[in-house]
């Protein structure tokens, strides 16, 4: 009996150790300063074949770090002494802690066979925060600057916030601060969000006013532990100019998650599509059209690729003007970027126009959108159809409209008189054209009367005697000169009115009458008698202008941004030539 209980004692002996699990975790000390990186040594052993882990280590709450790092390897041996397999898995995280004072760090659980262990929570002792900023110094340790970024572990292309503060003990040094640099780094994409300066705050680290100077937005475009530079500005004083820079911050930089939709490229927030004709007239074959492809919502907008249109044989499309109005949002930057497509159709009747799918990652979500493609339907007509359709009261209008733009006058402003189509007959605007007519024909009446006593005038008085050539050359260029104001206002009307052909056609008209003013047929001739009694800058800023105007006049899609600017050039450099 007693061979038997030394066997069973033997046997229990033997089960247990082949079957132990020792899960345990430490720091490397117990108290750090607030500069200092807290090491966390997580160990599993597992004392046997049947042992094998079924999670992972699930850690603790750990939001009052941020962590900077990670890292595990798995050991496997064999004890010779008990002839049992021993597996090791050792895992260490580096954390920075966020706040000072004593924080606890709760237990690790992992599951083993079908029961979970667990470790035994301990505290750390963290001293001043302050102390962890690596605050760059000058001016003998009188201003220091300091770059906080308060998340730093983020999804790539996921937006965070940095604020770069100033600290001083002499409240003076804040307004010597200046030039605020923002850095550049192909891995990062930064935006402003206020560059202004903030009231001082006199409560600051370690006896200092502090004063934030910028903040901005961090868009990291890689994932892993990315570097945000150090940012440089300079103080000035009466005697010299110094320099002062910052601190770097880590970013731990999360990898997208797995099974994206093949066709995301790298937008991360949250955003709508939406694609619409922006022209307001019937779709007509072989002509031009404005299709927009609108993105919108909040996230790394400026920096996404946008969806395109597709190409298709229905139509031609060309490369589209980029336009933004993009704000600092809460979670990215939030608006809507606009892209603004020419497009011609090439046959008549119904035309679908598409855009790439597009899919985005939501970080609140912590998932995939997937919007696909948009499609938008369009009927296109032949030029026969667009003329059988309309209507009389239409053609009356259109003829009207082309009688007033013929009109040879720069002062008078017709083109607010062309009638725009509506969706019903509207007998005042009818009563309106013909009025204008019947004035303008007794206008031209009167306007042959007076020329015909005016000749009858000239025949009664006698003739003046000839001068010298100079008196007559002046002569005739007075006679010739050209009221310059009356085209610049009759240049004006046609941009407000978005009228562009009749446009480029009097900026040509402008342009002969003041070359007949100094008596040269050619644009090459003028540019060298330009150049001979204004000046050689004159004469280039005339060639360039020109072609400047060529290249807008024949641009597929013309902008009232584009042609004002335009007007603007021509106003100055002709007001210099008429003198």
């Amino acid at each position: 009996m007693q061979h038997k209980l030394i066997y069973i004692l033997f046997l229990f002996a033997s089960v247990i150790s082949y079957g132990q699990v020792n899960l345990y975790m430490e720091s490397d000390k117990a108290e750090y300063n607030g500069k200092d990186i807290v090491n966390l040594t997580i160990v599993l052993e597992l004392n046997g074949v049947d042992l094998e882990p079924q999670t992972r280590f699930q850690l603790p709450d750990l939001s009052k770090f941020n962590i900077i790092g990670s890292g595990s390897v798995t050991n496997t041996l064999i004890d010779p002494a008990t002839n049992t397999l021993v597996t090791q898995k050792v895992s260490r995280i580096a954390l920075e802690p966020k706040k000072k004072g004593k924080i606890k760090i709760g237990s690790v659980l992992v599951t083993v066979n079908n029961r979970i262990y667990k470790t035994e929570p301990f505290d750390v002792n963290i001293k001043d925060i302050i102390e962890k900023r690596s605050l760059a110094s000058n001016m003998a340790n009188e201003v220091y600057l300091n770059m906080e970024i308060e998340d730093r572990e983020v999804y790539q292309d996921q937006a965070t916030v940095a604020v770069l503060r100033v600290y001083s003990k002499n409240m003076d040094n804040f307004r010597k601060v200046k030039d605020v640099r923002l850095p550049r780094q192909d891995n990062l994409n930064i935006h402003p969000i206020n560059l202004n300066k903030s009231e001082i705050d006199p409560s600051g680290a370690g006896n200092m006013a502090s004063q934030v100077v910028a903040v901005f937005m961090v868009f990291p475009n890689e994932s892993g532990y990315v570097d945000v530079p150090a940012i440089s500005a300079s103080v000035n004083s009466y005697s010299n100019k110094n320099k002062i820079v910052s601190n770097k911050v880590k970013l731990n930089v999360k990898k997208l998650p797995e099974g994206s939709p093949e066709y995301f490229k790298n937008a991360v927030g949250n955003f709508k599509v939406n694609v619409y004709n922006a022209s307001k007239d019937k779709i007509e074959v072989d002509k031009p059209i404005n299709v927009v492809v609108k993105v919108s919502g909040e996230g790394n907008l400026p920096d996404m690729q946008l969806p395109k249109i597709i190409s298709s044989p229905d139509y031609e499309v060309f490369t589209p003007k980029i336009t933004s109005k993009v704000t600092p949002g809460t979670t990215g930057m939030k608006g809507e970027i606009l892209a603004n497509y020419v497009i011609i159709p090439k046959k008549v009747g119904a035309i679908s126009i598409k855009t790439e799918q597009f899919a985005f990652f939501d970080p609140a979500s912590h998932e995939y959108v997937d919007l696909g493609n948009k499609a938008l339907a369009l009927n296109a007509f032949s030029h026969d159809q667009i003329l059988e359709s309309r209507s009389t009261v239409e053609k009356v209008n259109e003829y009207t409209n082309t009688l007033l733009e013929t009109v040879d006058t720069p002062v008078l402003k017709t083109t607010t008189f062309k009638v725009r189509e509506k969706s019903k007959f509207h007998w005042s605007i009818l009563l309106t054209n013909i009025s204008i007519l019947i004035g303008l024909f007794i206008m031209y009446l009167l306007f042959k009367t007076w020329r015909k006593k005016r000749a009858l005038v000239k025949e009664t008085t006698s003739p003046k005697p000839l001068g010298s050539v100079a008196e007559t050359e002046k002569q005739i260029r007075e006679m010739l000169k050209t009221d310059i104001n009356d085209y610049f206002s009759y240049l004006e009307n046609l941009k407000d009115n978005g009228d562009y052909q009749k446009f480029f056609d009097t900026l040509e008209e402008m342009d002969t009458d003041i070359r007949k003013q100094y008596f040269q047929s050619s644009s090459q001739e003028f540019r060298v008698f330009l150049e001979n009694y204004k000046g050689p800058s004159v004469a280039e800023e005339y060639r360039n202008l020109q072609q400047r105007i060529q290249m807008e006049k024949y641009s597929p899609l013309k902008s009232a941004e584009g042609i004002d600017e335009l007007l603007k050039a021509v106003v100055n450099l002709y007001s210099r030539i008429s003198k």
